[in-house]
């Protein structure tokens, strides 16, 4: 068994980097979702969702250069072009969604997606004993189980 510099197996290690990208990819398409959501969201919750969707976004942004930077610290190369995004999407794309309940919904498809990768990823990152890339993908889920959550909620 080959050990990186972080003391991990480097073939375990790159198969988190597979998978990693696979995440930042989907996390880059959820990004332009929430973004687009955001421009385009009309009638009566427009000031609650426009808000939301600020959020979604900013907290999306955030998430996509940790999931890089992740990529780089485990010694990969991150994805950074939307044909590699697409060719990865698993999250559904959104596009010309103005209604509010098929904005929540989207959102709602999306995050379960995510949640879905990042358990995938979890799993990987504990037989790896990569207790970085598990601690992350725990934060990520925690947040998202909540938000999905609430967005249910809202559906009612």
């Amino acid at each position: 068994m080959e050990i990186s510099v972080l003391g991990l197996d480097k073939h375990k290690t790159e198969t988190l980097v597979k998978e990693l990208n696979v995440l930042l990819a989907n996390f880059q398409i959820y990004y332009q979702n929430v973004r687009g959501l955001h421009w385009n969201i009309k009638g009566k919750n427009f000031f609650e969702l426009h808000v939301k969707f600020e959020e979604f976004y900013t907290d999306a942004q955030e998430k996509v250069d940790l999931i890089a930077e992740r990529i780089l610290t485990l010694q990969g190369t991150p994805l950074h072009t939307f044909s590699d995004y697409e060719a990865l999407a698993k999250v559904p794309v959104g596009k010309n969604i103005s209604k509010d309940v098929e904005a929540v919904k989207l959102v709602v498809d999306s995050l379960s997606e995510l949640l879905k990768i990042e358990r995938a990823i979890l799993e990987v990152s504990d037989e790896a004993n990569d207790e970085g890339t598990n601690s992350m993908m725990s934060d990520f889920i925690a947040e998202q189980e909540k938000t999905l959550w609430m967005m249910n909620a809202w559906l009612g």
